[in-house]
């Protein structure tokens, strides 16, 4: 018999880890007619509500139920490595917790990979209905960005939810880094995947724990981690920068000897100070997003601690 790991990561998420397993059962008897048994990881990355307690009622009834239980909050890129890890199945998918990501789509992934022979089955979302026009736009913008300028494609609207081979897994934990960006990291390795798209579905329970500025962020780390690209637009700017300052140079001589008027007024002058020190200041940036990186990655640290595992 075949089994399949089901990691789900979860952060303050009480309220939907009952009515997740509920629906997650609807799929059972597909895997039962299958000869595939199950084993559903939670993976409780620092929740701050009753998270823990809500899983450990479903162990008490149902022994394919694993906690994983971090001791704080440590991200879900590191609760997505850390499911990855201790998944034993011959099949992995990752789901979200809040029911974004439907249960009910599992028999039609397992068929691609079983029957079609696919290495991965990855879904993403053709709408953002429910979502801030902002943040659409934003998020938009960033999948046309990274794809310009990485030769890792990154698929727009491409969700984390995704059914895997143990071959592919395999591959994923190979890459040990502490900067994790999961999204590249799937398209990094390779493989045949088999894209299916559905229509977003809001969360019925809940807030959102995802913020303007951590998308941001998680959108920063995706940029630096798989295209150099930023270092060489510091680098370009450094020299069209030197051609400039060359060329003002020559003509403020040339005015000078011509016709004795030098460069006028300090208002210019602050302003091109002002301009290049801008500029000098956007470029160090660059350097110190990947010099940051670095830093973090030669310390070595955990990615995650685990609290308690059951």
């Amino acid at each position: 018999m075949k089994l399949i790991s089901i990691i789900v990561p979860c952060y303050n998420e009480e309220e939907n880890v009952k009515d997740f397993y509920d629906e997650l059962m609807k799929t059972e008897s597909f895997f039962k007619n299958n000869d595939v048994s199950m084993e559903i990881i939670y993976v409780n990355d620092g929740s701050k509500d009753n998270t823990v307690a809500e899983v450990k009622k479903l162990r008490e009834t149902d022994e394919r139920v694993h906690l994983i239980n971090f001791s704080r909050n440590f991200g879900k890129e590191a609760a997505i490595y850390a499911g990855l890890q201790k998944s034993k199945g011959d099949y992995v998918v990752m789901l979200d917790c809040d029911l974004q990501d439907p249960p009910a789509m599992l028999p039609e992934m397992y068929g691609y990979i079983v029957n079609e022979g696919f290495d991965s089955v990855a879904t993403r979302r053709v709408t953002r209905k429910g979502e801030p026009p902002i943040r659409s736009f934003f998020a938009r913008r960033f999948y046309s960005l990274i794809n310009r300028m990485s030769k890792t494609e990154i698929v727009d609207g491409a969700r984390d939810y995704r059914l895997m081979t143990r071959q592919f897994v395999d591959a994923i934990l190979s890459m040990e880094e502490y900067n994790r960006f999961s999204k590249g990291l799937f398209g990094w390795v390779g493989f045949s995947t088999k894209w299916l798209e559905f229509e977003n579905i809001e969360r019925k329970k809940g807030e959102t724990k995802w913020s303007f500025w951590k998308l941001f962020l998680y959108a920063l780390d995706g940029i630096v981690a798989f295209s150099t690209v930023p270092l060489a637009f510091a680098s370009i700017l450094g020299v069209v920068f030197c051609f400039l300052a060359i060329i003002l140079i020559i003509v403020t001589i040339i005015r000078k000897a011509a016709f004795g008027d030098p460069t006028s007024g300090w208002p210019s002058l602050v302003c091109i100070i002002s301009l290049v020190s801008g500029v000098q200041l956007f470029c160090l940036g660059i350097v110190g997003q990947y010099l940051s990186k670095t830093y973090l990655e030669v310390k070595h640290r955990p990615i995650y601690i685990i609290k308690e595992e059951l």
